[in-house]
C-alpha cells in the first residue's frame, strides 16, 4: 500500500536506483511518501524478533527493504515477488536476501522449507486470498509462524463496498481475517492494531484532523504540497506509531491489522 499520489519520481536508470512509485507499493527515501514507508517499516522493527535465527520467507516482498531489516537477524530470508523490476531491483540493493520471482498463488518453495512467512501489506491485492494463506501453511515447518498485516477496513474504506484503494481486491476487518487465517490452517497467537501515537495525534490536529485526509487530498486534487505539511510528514518516524494488542485497545480502530498465526498440524 502507498499513497495515492500521482507525483511520481522518474524511473529507476539501474536496478540499485529507488523503485518508481506506482501507489501499488510503498518505497523508502521519498519525503511525499515517508508517513506509509515509515507505517509499514513499524510492523517489521516490532516483529523482527520473532525471526531471529530461523529461516524466513517475505511472500510480496515489493521494494525489499523489509526483507533487509528481517535479514540483519533471520538465519535465512528468501524475498518472493512476481515484478521483474522489483526482483531485480532487491538482489542487486539488498545482496542479504534470496530474491525470488514467483506467484504468490503457487509458493516456489518446498513443502516445510521455512519457520516464518512474513506478508506485510500484500493479502489485500490477491484474488484468492484463501490460497495463498493454505500455501503459506504449506511451506512452513511444524508450528511455524505468518506474520501478516493489512489495512483495516473499517478505517481505511469507511462505508465502502469497494476498496478505496485500485490495487486492492478485497480489504478485511479484524473478524474476517481471523476467519481467512483459521479457516486456512492457523490458529491465531495474537491480533494487533497500527495507531496514531501521541505525535502524530499532535500532527493530526495540526492538519485538520488527519495528516491522512491532508495527504490524500492533494493527491487526488493533483495540487500541490505546503511547506508545513511535507514537513510534517518527512519528520515522522516509527516511533510515531503504537502497536497495541487487541487484549489492549479495539483493533476495529485501528489503521493496519496485524496477525500472528501458528500453522496448525
Amino acid at each position: 500500500m502507498s499513497a495515492f499520489s500521482p507525483h511520481q519520481p522518474p524511473a529507476a536508470s539501474s536496478p540499485e536506483a529507488a523503485l518508481p512509485l506506482t501507489g501499488e507499493r510503498t518505497v523508502p527515501g521519498l519525503a511525499e511518501e515517508n508517513y506509509w514507508f515509515r507505517r509499514h517499516e513499524v510492523v517489521y522493527e516490532r516483529l523482527a524478533a520473532r525471526c531471529a535465527g530461523l529461516d524466513v520467507l517475505e511472500a510480496g516482498s515489493g521494494e525489499g527493504y523489509g526483507a533487509d531489516l528481517l535479514a540483519g537477524v533471520a538465519r535465512r530470508v528468501v524475498g518472493l515477488d512476481y515484478d521483474e523490476s522489483a526482483v531485480a531491483h532487491v538482489r542487486a540493493r539488498y545482496p542479504r536476501v534470496e530474491m525470488v520471482r514467483g506467484n504468490l498463488a503457487e509458493l516456489p518453495l518446498h513443502d516445510g522449507e521455512v519457520d516464518v512467512v512474513v506478508n506485510f501489506q500484500v493479502i489485500e491485492h490477491l484474488w484468492d486470498q484463501g490460497q495463498f494463506v493454505a500455501e503459506c501453511a504449506r511451506v512452513l515447518r511444524p508450528a511455524g509462524v505468518l506474520l501478516m498485516s493489512t489495512p483495516n477496513r473499517i478505517t481505511f474504506s469507511p462505508g465502502r463496498d469497494t476498496p478505496i484503494n485500485p490495487f486492492h481486491t478485497r480489504e478485511l476487518n479484524a473478524a474476517e481475517l481471523t476467519e481467512l487465517l483459521t479457516a486456512n490452517g492457523f490458529e491465531i497467537e495474537a491480533m494487533l492494531g497500527v495507531f496514531h501515537g501521541d505525535r502524530l495525534r499532535e500532527l493530526d490536529a495540526r492538519h485538520g484532523g488527519s495528516i491522512i485526509d491532508a495527504q490524500i487530498e492533494r493527491a487526488l486534487a493533483d495540487a500541490p504540497w505546503s511547506d508545513a505539511l511535507l514537513a510534517d510528514v518527512a519528520s515522522i518516524g516509527t516511533d510515531d506509531f503504537d502497536l497495541i494488542d487487541a487484549a489492549d485497545r479495539d483493533v476495529d480502530d485501528s489503521l493496519d491489522l496485524v496477525a500472528i498465526a501458528v500453522r496448525r498440524d
